[in-house]
């Protein structure tokens, strides 16, 4: 009745005009029934009531249902839960509902990050993205929380359909045109900039690629000219994807700036004790141990106490055991500088 003809939920709607509840509640029901076929169709149904409602509706239990289905082996539910999802974040007032809903972005990210996803997969998702960053706070925070940049940079290479590079550049776009602080140094870490620069080179059959193209990379152009060697460093750590660049190795930066990791509740230096402990990849792991020893021999007075009370000079001993050699030498030489007295600095 709906399914080809969705024209008609106007008369559900208006049966249900004194008590909207009645109109969803049946099939908000059915969705945790133990069955493989009613509470997809419940969803489709929902989907198609919801976006065709004249008023807002509270889609606060329909976002967690989506939610999980993100995880579900069968892709054809993941596929349908993403389709649900795509049509109801085109309601502006729903994308900061699901943005608030618990571990919805991440699930969502997480797809993207699976081996298996299919192209059309892959569009759904990244559409449903560009859709929240139409939002300024959300785009100020997807990059920052899920590290999508670096996942759509890696997308967008592999692509072999023009239309996943469309709407990866599309919303770079929305990025950067609604938080371009939160986003334009960590584009300009991961590497955009030459990515865009090749990407301008080739012919499209859409020309809003290449209109998007030409803006990002004169927006990054821009904005490298303007990037201090510091916000460079913090846009790098901020991502988590350490490697030897400049900034590390420089005596002088760590001079001048070692004392700013203390700045925002040591935000920066918090975030390499945590890639102590999480990080898998050695480059990581042995840059951070650089870094932190460091901030210890030209930091502030108090270094050493913050190093030791958020965990890091534990976590860089362990490493003196590590398989990788680069990371051994490395922690090594940050636990030497601890131990050091601070007049011999």
């Amino acid at each position: 009745m709906l399914a080809d003809h969705d024209e008609r939920a106007v008369y559900f709607h208006r049966l249900a005009a004194e008590d909207p509840s009645l109109l969803y509640s049946p099939f908000l029901k059915c969705l945790d029934m133990n069955d493989d076929y009613i509470p997809l169709q419940a969803s489709k149904i929902l989907t198609i009531l919801i976006c065709s409602s004249p008023s807002a509706v509270d889609v606060t239990e329909f976002f967690k249902w989506i939610t999980q289905q993100f995880s579900a082996q069968n892709p054809n539910v993941v596929d349908l839960a993403v389709q649900a999802l795509e049509s109801l974040l085109r309601i502006r007032p729903y994308r900061r509902v699901f943005w608030d809903t618990p571990h919805a972005v991440d699930s969502l990210v997480k797809i993207l990050k699976r081996n298996t996803p299919t192209l059309q997969m892959q569009y759904q998702v990244i559409f449903c993205l560009w859709l929240l960053a139409f939002e300024s706070e959300i785009a100020a925070q997807l990059n920052r929380k899920y590290d999508i940049i670096p996942i759509l940079i890696e997308t967008a290479k592999a692509a072999i359909k023009e239309k996943v590079i469309r709407v990866v550049i599309a919303t770079f776009r929305n990025l950067v045109e609604k938080a371009p602080e939160a986003n334009l140094a960590a584009m300009l870490v991961a590497k955009l900039l030459p990515f865009c620069e090749n990407l301008a080179t080739r012919k499209w059959t859409d020309s809003e690629i290449l209109e998007d193209v030409v803006y990002l990379r004169q927006e990054l152009q821009d904005n490298f000219q303007s990037l201090t060697t510091f916000e460079e460093y913090a846009s790098e750590v901020q991502t988590g994807k350490l490697e030897w660049s400049p900034p590390h190795g420089s005596e002088t930066f760590w001079k001048q700036n070692a004392a700013r990791l203390n700045e925002n509740d040591a935000e920066l230096l918090r975030i390499l004790s945590r890639l102590l402990s999480t990080s898998q990849d050695p480059i990581v792991l042995a840059v951070a141990a650089h870094d932190i020893g460091q901030y210890i021999k030209f930091g502030p007075k108090d270094a050493k106490k913050l190093v030791q009370e958020i965990g890091a000079k534990q976590r860089v001993m362990e490493l003196m055991t590590h398989a990788d050699p680069d990371v051994r030498y490395q922690a090594l030489l940050a636990v030497q500088k601890y131990m050091v007295n601070a007049w011999e600095f």
